[in-house]
């Protein structure tokens, strides 16, 4: 099958390189090119096109306003194609968090891209056509106290592992954590160029404070912490005052970092007294990870397919038995905290 795709850019030169990196593709074809959300959105209509690449940046108009009306409209597989600035970080944060199912990196100050990308942005796009969208969800309401009273001295922490889609399902996850949630680790796919936009974004929608990892950081109630990506692992240390670890290492499961080592690390330092979360994704990463886990007595919970941008990761875990429960994004909150009901 042949993926059809809308290039959105402001820039003539950038839609150019875009075009021809993709001509490339046998399976890829760009039907189309837009230079702003006007022009964007009547061939969004007329082509109906399988992915489109987005540059949030373009004057004279708001990517971010135009994408938010993508996903409620017209749901369609985008990833944002951004630039280096903190102001371009920023805005990508806001756009995973919005349903951009990925993000595409301009890799320079100049804002130019790389001269070969080994093929990353077909990889996307190829990734991006598999995905199906949902309703949107409702939000996540604030957890109970009967729920949160349940959860008692039990839990000592919470892993979430996550990626495509994975930015949005966390704000909503994260939406319904109490102030005072206990220390949860979260490893979400992404370049750790976007890494410290993103952590902001989340700290904005979660009661306690998102921040991101640091090397023997100690891990405190009412704190969330995010993976900082790059070349390094996350991972638990301590036996009774937990810290984090963030230590190099090859790719596991096709990933650095890997949701399967914090969640073997989790089982090892924490076993029973802990809660873990596998959301939306390509691939298998943490499948292995939420069974070993589950096997040390743990919590573990999956989200259900009708919510997940991509039911990869959670499908894996499912079948191997990994999961405790399977829930809906807006109602894992209510689950992951209501463990000793």
């Amino acid at each position: 099958m042949t993926i059809r795709v809308l290039i959105i850019d402001d820039s003539a030169t950038m839609r150019a390189i875009l075009m021809s990196r993709l001509a490339e593709e046998p399976d890829i074809r760009v039907i189309g090119t837009a230079a702003n959300a006007a022009e964007g959105r009547e061939l969004m209509r007329a082509m109906n096109p399988d992915v489109v690449t987005l540059d949030v940046e373009m004057p004279g108009m708001n990517g971010l306003d135009f994408l938010e009306k993508i996903m409620k409209l017209r749901p369609t597989p985008v990833i944002v194609v951004s630039g280096s600035t903190q102001e371009g970080t920023e805005a990508t944060a806001r756009a995973l968090a919005l349903g951009a199912v990925d993000c595409y990196a301009k890799s320079d100050r100049t804002g130019g891209l790389p001269l070969n990308d080994q093929g990353k942005l077909a990889s996307l796009i190829r990734e991006a056509a598999r995905v199906r969208f949902s309703d949107r969800w409702p939000i996540s309401p604030k957890v109970t106290n009967e729920a949160r009273a349940s959860i008692g001295g039990d839990t000592r922490m919470i892993a979430i592992g996550a990626s495509t889609g994975g930015v949005e399902a966390l704000q909503i996850l994260l939406r319904g954590f109490p102030e005072d949630c206990p220390p949860t680790l979260i490893v979400q796919h992404v370049n750790a160029r976007f890494a410290p936009a993103i952590a902001k974004t989340l700290d904005l929608a979660c009661p306690a404070k998102v921040v991101l990892a640091e090397s023997d950081m100690p891990l405190r109630a009412g704190h969330v912490y995010l993976a900082p990506g790059g070349d390094r692992h996350l991972t638990v240390g301590g036996s009774g005052a937990h810290y984090a670890k963030l230590r190099q290492g090859d790719p596991v499961s096709g990933h650095i970092p890997s949701v399967d080592v914090m969640f073997d690390s989790v089982a090892d330092a924490v076993g029973a007294r802990a809660v873990g979360v596998l959301l939306t994704g390509m691939g298998s990463d943490g499948a292995r990870g939420l069974l070993a886990m589950a096997r040390a007595g743990a919590w573990t919970i999956a989200q259900d397919e009708a919510t997940c941008t991509v039911f990869g990761m959670p499908r894996a875990a499912i079948s191997l038995g990994a999961a405790g429960i399977v829930a809906p994004i807006d109602k894992i909150a209510y689950h992951a905290f209501r463990k000793a009901a």
